[in-house]
């Protein structure tokens, strides 16, 4: 039926000839294509064009029919002309890539310090418990030599009686 029609109305499409037109527009070299063999017909055909046509007789084309640009191409006739306030966005923009690159680093690092610190809190927390049962060993040790001594010196007097 679809083809049938078409005969007549030649602008009629499918959904799946819409769908592979969308896709086609997505990508800016066969726009190009499609622009030269069509022109520009609609708005987001303006706006590709605007973003991937640098032939000056279509920039020409463009502005005619959407004088709206003309403003955004003197944007970019003066960035372009203006080639230290181009260098300088980069730099600018390059200088806070570096800062921020650098914050991250040194919170990385704070965050391995903080763990390294909670991890040696933690050892020397197990080392003193361990003092602590070291020095309670030996007080039992002692008071076993104690006992031992007094035993034997009671030995010594029961065997000597």
């Amino acid at each position: 039926m679809v083809k049938g029609l078409r005969e007549y109305f030649p602008m009629i499409r499918t959904r799946d000839e819409i769908l592979q037109e969308i896709r086609q527009d997505e990508n800016l070299d066969i726009f190009r294509d499609k622009l030269y063999n069509r022109g520009i017909e609609t708005p987001l055909d303006a706006w590709l064009a605007f973003l991937s046509v640098d032939d000056l007789e279509w920039i020409g084309r463009l502005i005619q029919q959407y004088p709206e640009f003309i403003s955004l191409y003197e944007e970019v006739y003066v960035i372009c002309k203006n080639v230290e306030k181009v260098m300088g966005i980069f730099s600018e923009e390059l200088k806070i890539l570096d800062r921020n690159t650098v914050q991250l680093m040194i919170d990385d690092m704070q965050d391995e310090i903080d763990g390294m610190k909670t991890l040696l809190v933690q050892k020397d927390e197990a080392i003193l418990q361990k003092d602590e049962t070291i020095l309670q060993k030996d007080e039992a040790l002692l008071q076993k030599d104690e006992e031992i001594k007094r035993l034997k010196q009671l030995l010594k007097k029961t065997s000597s009686d």
